[in-house]
């Protein structure tokens, strides 16, 4: 029997981190002057923070909770999301980077109405607002709950959970997304520490890699899968996965965000990659422990029970208090992260639209009353997480309904002159009502699909309805519209820029070195 508590030198250590980072939040917050600095830190952000600040806030707390989980159930294979954030990252930086960047937006949504026009705005933040509050906040306060629930059992999940949300809530509130930056970069020392003293106790404990291979099925050390695979079928992967990383890594506003802050596009570059060279040793800290916790725990009920197990049974006093440290600087990331971006979006795409005369100061304001009321929706919700299962499963599971759609839009757009504005909106409503009737129907038992071939086929229906109203309805976009897409001229004489500099400055060349590497790691493990 697993104790699962801590001593007062663990209690020290927890307390101090909750200290730091609450000073840091609001001795920042203090400087913020405008809406600009206190949104987009005055986009500002050199490329280390940008990097480490997209990596913290998507290794937040469900992720370390969940990967190991899910690696303990099913096996490795739920690794492909995180690679996959290589490719998307790459993607990101090449096409969508220089758009986004010199458009001067605030939002994703902002982005939609100047490529197309208000309705996709207005659609789009609200999916957003609900996403960003239901998945990625609640749940990141239901991992944290989960595992301070197993140290006080004596207290209500319900009430850890709204403890934890007061706590993360009130630096942002006050802070701004400088705030948020900066402690990213703190606390993701923290998440990788803990990570990697996890690893290395797992390790020590099953006395080798060979024991753990021979209590693994050959097919839970794979990353590709059969079609017909429950967890991550290789259709789903090359099809769905894909859908899923593009939307979380360049439509969602709380990732974005991070990018839109950078000083220059360079800067915005080097800090996408920088991200996705991080997710890679992902594989060894986060999901190998996992499959570790199958020969020294194999009777665990509830696979989101592995990370804690492991940290309360094989760290020592004082190393435990700085990985329970690190899970709540992951947790504390993310949920800046969200409510920050939450706030914006209400800011920005419905309040400075509806009164346009506040000032900037005003809008400020605003924003920190916004944060504070998301705040409190997060943490009602997040105790009804239980209901669902495995943690990860409940974030991919939500995110195939909702991302499909955004991304045919975001790509088409980008990429396409002849999407329409009516097309847009008319592929967002048509998609929802889809995405509703097929929910319905997997939750009655009528349809079983696997969730990233329905986000395959939602995604293909968003496209083709996109195609059929611009060749129906054709009206290409405007001089003013074609601002907010990619220009091949454009692209050129940024690759003749690029080539100028030396090799490891330009972001052209990391990015195949990226992209080698994560292909080595795949195929090593195919």
């Amino acid at each position: 029997m697993v104790d699962f508590s801590l001593s007062q030198i663990d209690l020290a250590f927890i307390g101090m981190y909750f200290l730091v980072v609450m000073y840091v939040g609001i001795r920042v917050g203090s400087d913020h002057q405008n809406a600009q600095d206190y949104f987009l830190a005055g986009r500002s952000m050199i490329w280390p923070f940008v990097g480490i600040s997209l990596f913290a806030s998507n290794i937040s707390s469900t992720t370390l909770i969940g990967l190991s989980g899910d690696a303990y159930a099913t096996g490795i294979s739920v690794f492909n999301y995180e690679w996959m954030a290589s490719v998307i990252l790459v993607f990101f930086a090449i096409f969508l980077l220089p758009v986004y960047l010199n458009s001067k937006v605030y939002t994703m949504p902002e982005y939609l109405e100047r490529r197309f026009d208000a309705r996709s705005r207005f659609y789009f933040s609200g999916v957003t607002l609900v996403g960003n509050i239901l998945i990625d906040t609640a749940a990141s306060l239901f991992a944290g709950g989960l595992l301070l629930k197993l140290i006080f059992p004596e207290y209500e999940l319900w009430l850890i959970i709204a403890l934890l949300s007061l706590a993360a809530g009130l630096y942002t509130v006050v802070g701004g997304l400088k705030a948020v930056i900066y402690t990213d970069a703190m606390q993701t020392v923290l998440i990788l520490t803990g990570a990697i003293a996890v690893t290395f106790a797992a390790y020590e404990k099953v006395g080798g890699w060979d024991n753990v291979m021979a209590v693994t099925p050959p097919e839970a050390m794979s990353l590709i899968r059969p079609s017909d695979d429950a967890a991550m079928p290789w259709t789903g992967l090359l099809f769905g996965v894909p859908l899923l990383g593009f939307y979380f890594w360049c439509t969602n506003q709380f990732m974005v965000q991070r990018v839109l802050s950078a000083k220059n596009n360079q800067h915005g570059r080097w800090g996408l990659l920088l991200a996705a060279a991080l997710k890679l040793p992902v594989l060894f800290i986060m999901v190998f422990p996992g499959t570790m916790a199958r020969l020294l725990y194999p009777d665990l009920e509830n696979p989101d029970m592995v990370y804690p197990t492991l940290i309360f049974d094989l760290l020592p006093v004082g190393l435990k208090g700085l990985v329970v440290a690190g899970i709540l600087a992951a947790l504390m990331s993310s949920i800046d992260s969200t409510l920050h971006s939450a706030s914006t979006l209400v800011t920005m795409d419905f309040i400075k639209k509806a009164k346009p005369n506040l000032t900037s100061e005003q809008l400020m304001k605003t924003g920190r009353i916004t944060a504070f009321c998301f705040m409190l929706a997060a943490a009602a919700w997040a105790p009804f997480i239980e209901q669902f299962g495995s943690l990860f499963k409940y974030l991919q599971t939500v995110l195939a309904y909702i991302a499909p759609p955004v991304v045919a839009v975001f790509l088409l757009g980008v990429l396409w002159k002849g999407i329409t504005a009516n097309a847009a909106f008319i592929s967002f409503m048509v998609s929802l009502v889809i995405s509703i009737a097929l929910l319905v129907s997997q939750s009655i038992g009528l349809l079983n699909i696997h969730f990233l071939h329905i986000a395959a086929l939602l995604f293909v229906i968003a496209c083709s309805v996109s195609i059929f109203i611009s060749v129906l309805q054709p009206n290409s976009a405007s001089e003013e519209q074609q601002k907010y897409m990619w220009s091949k001229a454009q692209f050129q004489q940024d690759i003749d820029a690029e080539f100028k500099l030396p090799w490891w400055k330009n972001y052209l060349v990391l990015s195949v070195i990226l992209l080698a590497v994560t292909t080595w790691l795949v195929v090593a493990y195919a």
